[in-house]
């Protein structure tokens, strides 16, 4: 009998924790630093690598991800290195997607060719608004015109290249936001990642959201509109929306995330990444020390890993709840009750139903366009 996470695949997440420059917005684990000694952080990304692979032997890796961070602020020799290792130590599917998130301002024609030289097969590009003023607001260090330049660069060297935008900006009205999603599916190859902008605990917004100095932010009325406009034209462009904040044309979703959305089994390795783990029939939820130097010197000691958790059986089906909701594939009735070892609240899913915010056969439960929306409020009604 096969385990629970092969349903969902295996992947490797792997966390570069460094930028140019921190974004307003963002919550991500990213930090700037003027020095980086990368032989010694490859020295650790290896070490931890093959610790995991005396855990893990045998898996075959269905995707890699190089998130952060910059990771295109890697040498392009880094991240041979780290495939390297990973190719050592595992199988691959063919064809794997080997992810590298890219920041315009810090692409050369010269570092992608390395990149896929070396094995990446897949580009993530942060452009996150299509207009210089938005650009400047959000603290991105490059403009439009460079973004640009730096998207054409990816394309001519990988075949599959994604972008993220951000909408419901300060002041951004709907008719703008349609224009630039129209001029960004123009752009686009196979993939876009469009998320609403939220105000984070702990970001520069949200401090500035606070004291009542983040002006312009959409009402929710309208940031909903702009969510179904997001669908309907990326809809009509063939670019299909496989998950709440991801479109793309049919087979070219990233498979890394679907993964995560599947409830697949992933390993973390950098600071402060977190994976999910099934090993000798128990799934654990790992996280690794956050602070770049905390976990350098942890790896170097014993092991990045700050914390692993067992997860009991209703975690594990509210966590495949949660994420598999978020797909429109939706997720499998059988192999939900089956992890949380009792059947899903009938009384709740019939009201659910009614106020059409899913849809559910006896194997598939999945969330409508109008559930999407509302999805919180959906998972909250279905949690074990």
């Amino acid at each position: 009998m096969n385990a629970d996470w092969q349903n969902g695949g295996f992947g490797i997440y792997v966390h570069w924790p460094f930028c140019q420059a921190k974004c307003p917005y963002c919550d991500f684990n990213s930090h700037v630093s003027r020095e980086i000694d990368e032989t010694r952080w490859l020295n650790a990304y290896l070490v931890e690598l093959d610790r995991a692979a005396v855990e893990l032997p045998g898996r075959v890796v269905n995707a890699v991800f190089f998130g952060g961070g910059t990771p295109s602020l890697m040498h392009p020799d880094t991240v041979t290195a780290i495939i390297t290792r990973i190719r050592k130590h595992w199988p691959m599917a063919n064809d794997p997607e080997i992810t590298l998130e890219a920041n315009p301002g810090s692409v050369e024609a010269g570092r992608f060719r390395g990149y896929a030289d070396g094995g990446v097969t897949r580009i993530s590009m942060g452009v996150q608004a299509l207009n210089d003023r938005d650009l400047k607001r959000l603290g991105r260090i490059h403009t439009v015109a460079e973004a640009k330049i730096a998207f054409d660069t990816a394309r001519s060297v990988f075949d599959r290249v994604s972008f993220d935008l951000i909408y419901a900006r300060q002041d951004q009205t709907l008719k703008e936001w349609e224009n630039e999603l129209d001029e960004a599916l123009s752009l686009a190859i196979d993939h876009l990642s469009l998320y609403q902008l939220t105000i984070e605990k702990g970001t520069v917004f949200s401090d500035r959201y606070e004291k009542g100095r983040l002006l312009g932010l959409p009402l929710e009325d309208l940031g909903a509109d702009m969510y179904e406009a997001t669908q309907e034209i990326g809809e009509r462009a063939g670019f299909e929306a496989y998950e709440v904040s991801n479109h793309a044309r049919p087979g070219s979703e990233s498979r890394h995330n679907l993964i995560y959305w599947r409830y697949g089994d992933y390993l973390g390795v950098g600071p402060g990444a977190h994976g999910r783990l099934s090993i000798s029939g128990t799934r654990y939820a790992t996280e690794h020390y956050k602070m770049p130097t905390a976990w350098l010197e942890n790896v170097e000691r014993v092991k990045g890993e700050k914390l692993r958790n067992a997860l009991s059986a209703t975690d594990q089906a509210n966590e495949y709840l949660m994420m598999g909701l978020r797909i429109s594939e939706g997720i499998n009735l059988p192999r939900l009750e089956a992890l949380a070892g009792t059947a899903v609240d009938q009384s709740a899913l019939i009201h659910m139903t009614d106020l059409e915010l899913v849809e559910s056969s006896d194997t598939q439960l999945r969330a409508t366009t109008k559930g999407r929306l509302l999805l919180n409020s959906v998972i909250a009604e279905l949690l074990f």
